[in-house]
């Protein structure tokens, strides 16, 4: 985060931590980095969710000039109401907060996703000659990329000034406490520059705590990122995004999305918030060839603690029979399940805009809990195309393991 003040003898600027070098994992320059541009951008049907298909990508450092430039972009937009997708590491704090105050009188959804420009072809995103395209104020073709997006430093703070805010489950919210550089006029004393300093940060902490409480925030964002050390971000848990205000949604999930990491398949990821209260439990959800005319789902997530014995978990497509789950043995604290589906039976999940889990778990008193609850189909037919491409006869089983993101492999299915 930048923030400036003037004073006799110093400008105190305040940078992001989150522009990390490979090896270390320490703050690296971020004047490499390109200043934050806003373009309209246009993709496929829903792309952007049920019946949107263009939205503002908002991308690159908060500069000194973002916001002037913001304004001027958000004047040529009139009345549209596009969601934006945010992808920054941070940068101007200042900058950061008026940005978020302008987003408050244009109410917007705002979301975190890395937005990729199909006209730029091999060229890099932030590659001059892409970033010219950026600029030019065309509406650019394009296509959205939640996984493993990053909204860090200041870039929370701007998201926070939208009226509604959806954080997926597979993009990253970071923050910490900022860092003084200080820039020096005339020969300040050691007590100076650690005065300058120190007024710095208590004006930095302030002025985020007036925008927090307007924006209806908790005051416990700011107290958490005061402790976060300046090299070392903290990326916010669902449960922190949820106490905070952030994205209040109890459930929250990604659409189905083909994938190809070593071996090909279609994923989907669904937190919900557990019957406590207090926590949320993840899901993932992985569609795989299992030679031409049959496919393996298998369910992975988090094991509840509270159960005794195992839980039975069915998926059920409209009215049609239950596909049941096999469950494979749990690796670290994830339960593994597993179902064989004959490629025609696929099409009864394409026709229903939601499938239903079903699970009756066991409780310690002898009784068990039954929950239902339901999970978009959204982009689970194009996904299963793309897949379905790669299809061909399975390797053998003998050894076969997935690897699941974050846990060892998965057992063979």
């Amino acid at each position: 985060m930048v923030l400036r003040e003037v004073l006799a003898v110093a400008v105190l600027i305040l940078f992001p931590g989150t522009a990390m070098t490979a090896s270390s994992g320490a703050p690296a320059s971020l004047d490499h980095l390109p200043p934050m541009v806003f373009y309209v951008a246009k993709g496929a049907p829903d792309a952007c969710g049920p019946g949107c298909d263009s939205w503002i990508a908002l991308e690159g450092m908060v500069d000194a000039g973002a916001a002037d430039r913001f304004r001027k972009f958000l004047r040529r937009q009139q009345d549209r109401r596009l969601p934006m997708y945010f992808s920054s590491p941070g940068g101007n704090l200042d900058q950061a907060l008026a940005m978020g105050r302008m987003l408050r009188e244009k109410p917007t959804i705002a979301r975190v996703a890395r937005t990729v420009v199909k006209e730029c072809g091999s060229e890099p995103q932030t590659g001059e000659a892409c970033l010219v395209l950026k600029r030019s104020g065309r509406v650019l073709e394009a296509e959205l990329a939640e996984q493993g997006a990053m909204c860090n430093s200041a870039c929370p703070y701007l998201i926070l000034g939208a009226a509604a805010r959806e954080i997926a489950p597979n993009t990253v919210l970071a923050v910490h406490s900022p860092k003084v550089i200080l820039s020096i006029r005339g020969k300040p004393s050691e007590k100076q520059r650690a005065e300058a300093v120190q007024r710095g940060m208590e004006r930095a902490n302030r002025i985020v705590a007036v925008y927090l409480a307007r924006m209806g925030i908790d005051r416990g964002l700011l107290d958490l990122a005061k402790t976060v050390k300046f090299e070392s971000p903290h990326v916010l848990a669902r449960d922190e995004i949820f106490r905070f205000g952030i994205d209040r949604r109890e459930f929250v999930e990604t659409p189905w999305q083909f994938e190809n990491a070593g071996r090909a398949f279609v994923s989907k990821i669904a937190i919900a918030r557990t019957s406590d209260g207090a926590t949320f439990r993840t899901t993932q959800l992985r569609l795989f060839c299992d030679g031409k005319d049959r496919a393996r789902l298998m369910l992975v997530r988090e094991f509840d603690k509270s159960a005794i014995g195992t839980s039975s978990v069915a998926l059920i497509a409209n009215s049609e029979k239950p596909l049941t789950f096999a469950v494979l043995p749990r690796v670290g604290g994830f339960e593994i399940r597993s179902a064989a589906i004959a490629s025609d039976e696929l099409k009864n999940f394409f026709a229903a805009p939601h499938l239903q889990v079903g699970e009756i778990t066991p409780l310690p008193d002898g009784k068990s809990t039954q929950a239902i609850f339901e999970i978009e189909t959204r982009g689970l037919e194009g996904a299963w195309t793309q897949l379905s491409a790669t299809c061909a006869a399975p390797p053998s089983s003998a050894g076969r393991s997935i690897d699941v993101p974050g846990m060892a492999k998965a057992p063979a299915l």
